[in-house]
């Protein structure tokens, strides 16, 4: 697969197989995301691969949190902009409505934000997940880094025909994350993300994008 269909195919899938994934393929990964960037080659990333019975131990607790209409952890940084306005208001509400009905979870359904926080805090059913966290002590620059980084490891699963999940979701949960991994309070958790082999007759989404006119501007060609 090359880097192009990589990218091409890379998706948030929410229906994963309980297909175990081999801890070498992992490895190889993640010994090659070593090279994605970062800014004075800080490489700020602490990345913790919860796999097995932790992992089960870990949905269920978060599930159980969702089930009992948790609202979670105060969360440590904001997911979105208090203000958002358009476009970007548009494009996340689109997104939303069509994730969400896709899993068959309507908009005006009374327990829509319980059933998404449950369906999230089983990872979706996949066998291994991700937590990127960082040190406490960096800045935006950082977070940028960590954010280059994961992309270069999602980038990798798909070359191993895997797929994965990107989940803010788990800094609801953060301090449940934090008990099961064993950190200490110097590192703040950025996101989860959910890694396995996609579940087979489950229709895929895609969420569509803003063409390259909006986002892009070529100056001096």
């Amino acid at each position: 697969m090359d880097v192009y269909e990589a990218v091409d195919s890379r998706r948030a899938v929410r229906a994963f197989s309980d297909e175990s994934v081999p801890k070498e393929v992992l490895e190889r990964v993640l010994a090659a995301a070593t090279r994605a960037p970062s800014s004075g080659n800080l490489q700020p990333w602490h990345l913790y691969v919860v796999i097995g019975e932790p992992l089960v131990e870990l949905k269920r607790r978060a599930t159980a949190r969702a089930l009992a209409g948790d609202p979670g952890d105060e969360r440590e940084y904001p997911m979105y902009p208090a203000d958002l306005t358009s476009p970007y208001l548009d494009r996340i509400s689109a997104a939303a409505a069509q994730r969400y009905k896709a899993l068959g979870i309507e908009r005006d359904d009374p327990d829509r934000p319980m059933k998404i926080a449950a369906l999230n805090s089983e990872a979706f059913g996949a066998p291994v997940v991700l937590f990127c966290y960082l040190d406490r002590t960096m800045g935006p620059g950082q977070w940028g880094d960590a954010g280059m980084y994961l992309q270069t490891v999602m980038l990798l699963l798909r070359a191993e025909g895997l797929h994965s999940c990107p989940q803010v979701m788990w800094t609801m949960y953060r301090k449940t994350v934090s008990q099961m991994v064993g950190v200490d309070d110097g590192l703040v958790l950025f996101c989860g993300v959910s890694v396995g082999f996609e579940k087979e007759g489950v229709p895929s989404l895609r969420t569509g994008r803003a063409g390259m006119a909006e986002t892009v501007s070529f100056i001096g060609v």
